[in-house]
């Protein structure tokens, strides 16, 4: 399957500066849930990736995209990755990402996303790949609960006996990390082959190659509906942890549209690597 994504660890600085940055709370340090369901343009969402990971001591955001994508990983090649013919005939923006690793495709109302933000110390001892496997334990539970055969698959996948079913991926910027996943909840798993250059020869010499699985999606082995899964998440991932309700602030959907407006847009950044 085309859309692996892995992990990906930087330390570059953001290009936010000190304009927002996460504050220390006084009280007990509790978990920030954010189910942000309005629909917002993918530039948007990786630009409010970034700029959460910098203002949120602990959260966890699920989202929603308003338009098909595909998002590369930050060291992907276009012209390796995608069928940019198959991409404009279907629609599907060409988007790149701040964690590094593979395609992934995304659609409105058939994909569910959710970002965590948190410290290093979230993960503090553990070897990379077990990161992944700490950070995905909950969602592996709470799609059990729902009936779904899903397993964590090392490095980074969340899987059935059928395919995958997710993937995740990873940024660390100035001990902070992003752990954010897609989750194919009614994917044609036919678009994979038609969008992504899966199996086919390197035009470049450069990037990652995304790597060939099957996909499984949701549907499959549950009736829910996209909405009702987000919050059967939720709450799978609020059990047995301090947490809270949350909302984006002003102040980060500013951030985030003049990031969005400066590198997710850009064709320096999302071409890059041609």
């Amino acid at each position: 399957m085309g859309w692996e994504i892995e992990a990906e660890a930087e330390a570059d600085s953001s290009p936010l500066g000190g304009e927002v940055a996460a504050k220390r709370p006084e009280g007990p340090l509790q978990w920030d849930i954010v189910v942000d369901s309005e629909p917002r343009p993918g530039a948007m969402q990786l630009a409010l990736d970034e700029v959460l990971l910098m203002t949120r001591q602990r959260a966890i955001r699920f989202w929603e995209w308003s338009e098909r994508a595909i998002v590369l990983g930050s060291h992907q090649s276009i012209a390796n990755e995608v069928d940019v013919h198959a991409a404009g005939e279907t629609g599907f923006r060409i988007l790149r990402r701040l964690s590094g690793g593979g395609a992934m495709i995304v659609e409105p109302g058939r994909t569910v996303t959710w970002s965590i933000y948190t410290g290093a110390d979230e993960v503090a001892g553990l070897s990379f790949a077990d990161s992944y496997a700490a950070l995905d334990a909950w969602a592996v539970e709470a799609l059990r609960e729902l009936g779904v055969p899903a397993e964590h698959r090392p490095l980074n996948d969340i899987a059935t006996p059928r395919g995958k079913l997710a993937g995740s991926a990873q940024a660390r910027r100035r001990s902070r990390v992003l752990h954010h996943t897609a989750l194919a909840y009614d994917m044609d798993p036919a678009l994979v082959r038609r969008l992504l250059r899966i199996g086919r020869p390197r035009v470049s010499p450069r990037g990652l190659r995304s790597a060939e699985k099957d996909v499984s999606p949701l549907t499959w082995f549950c009736s829910l509906t996209q909405p009702e899964v987000v919050a059967r998440l939720a709450a799978g991932f609020a059990e047995g942890r301090e947490s809270r309700s949350g909302s984006i602030t002003l102040q980060e959907l500013a951030a985030a549209r003049r990031l969005a407006a400066t590198k997710y847009e850009v064709s320096d950044w999302t071409e890059r690597l041609p």
